[in-house]
């Protein structure tokens, strides 16, 4: 089978290597669709802190299952599935306590093992989530990211009747925005400094889509949710600037989740968030849960994920995929690679 690699940065090729033998209680997937995210773009630029070269990449995808093993039960040939990228140890305290997400000794397939670009994938059914069959296999190249917004809007709890403020409106940032939507929130604003992203979250749906270069978010805020401000604010685009703004404008003693991570070493205000009795949270990555919520979302229409779709780029275009990305920076919100016609 073909598979991807990229040797050092900005440097994809592809290599034929045999296709993986199933185990009683794997199944062989026949890859479809490969989505791009910004980790994997740090990749291509030499700028991921935790992943070395040689690398076969994907981790956001779809496919087809071909072949399953004699002790796999909850799928059958031909079911449309993802697949959950994390490996864990399964004996470390958080594994122990459900939250393998955070995982001590965590690799993602693509960063720190193999990842999913290749014509066929062999996986522990464990890994597998079933897909509608009525799902676009773009779409459930989708279902991982949008796993993320999931986890993230949950950080904050239940946030039925809440006013929710996100900063940053590339893919993950609108994800949120339609997650807290559709999981209840009362009103929603999406902040960027691009007209562009900010038009397209308003087709996805958001109430309020707010360029902070030309509108004062303090001001946008008591516009759209008066004095009382908002309830939580999540930070998707991880930087001084962002994170700045919302120590700076949240109503004391809500919450702030950062979601983006962040490039270097932050420099905020913390003496603000400490008299302020700011909830300054976290969240990293999903569990089956999430998966699960993300493709309800989905099927009961609470978040749409076309309109996030620029651009798509059959498997053999993969470096192709990545110059696109570098030429179309703010154009470019999910690319998608096929790898079969």
């Amino acid at each position: 089978m073909k598979q991807q690699v990229m040797m050092a940065p900005g440097e994809i090729i592809f290599r034929e290597v045999p296709i993986p033998k199933v185990k009683e209680n794997q199944v062989k997937i026949k890859m479809m669709s490969i989505g791009i995210c910004g980790s994997d773009i740090h990749v291509y630029h030499g700028k991921h802190p935790f992943t070395s070269y040689p690398v076969t990449q994907g981790h956001e995808v779809s496919g087809e299952i071909v072949e399953a093993g004699a002790a796999v039960k909850q799928f059958q040939i031909g079911d449309k599935v993802t697949v959950e990228p994390q490996i864990v140890c399964g004996k470390c305290y958080p594994c122990r306590h459900g939250k393998y997400n955070l995982c001590e000794a965590l690799k993602v397939m693509g960063f720190q093992d193999t990842g999913m670009a290749s014509e066929y994938f062999v996986v522990d059914e464990a890994k597998v989530t079933l897909l509608p069959q009525e799902m676009t296999y773009e779409q459930g190249a989708m279902i991982e990211p949008l796993a993320v917004a999931v986890h993230a809007v949950k950080q904050m709890g239940d946030v039925t009747g809440m006013s929710v403020v996100v900063l940053g409106a590339g893919p993950i940032g609108n994800l949120v925005a339609q997650t807290a939507k559709g999981m209840g929130a009362a009103k929603v604003m999406i902040t960027d400094v691009s007209d562009y992203r900010l038009q397209i979250a308003k087709n996805c749906g958001v109430d309020f889509c707010i360029n902070t270069k030309e509108t004062d978010l303090l001001d946008a805020m008591l516009e759209a949710f008066g004095p009382d401000k908002a309830d939580v604010i999540y930070d998707c685009a991880g930087n001084n600037i962002t994170m700045g703004q919302a120590i700076k404008y949240a109503r004391k003693g809500s919450v702030i989740v950062l979601v983006a991570v962040f490039a270097g070493m932050a420099t905020v205000d913390l003496a603000v968030a400490n008299d302020h009795e700011l909830d300054i949270k976290s969240t990293m990555m999903y569990r089956h849960e999430d998966y699960v919520d993300a493709i309800q979302l989905v099927n009961e229409k609470k978040v749409v994920l076309e309109p996030l779709i620029s651009k798509v780029f059959p498997f053999e275009q993969y470096s192709e995929a990545y110059k696109f990305i570098d030429e179309n920076r703010e154009q470019a919100m999910k690319i998608i690679v096929n790898v079969q016609e």
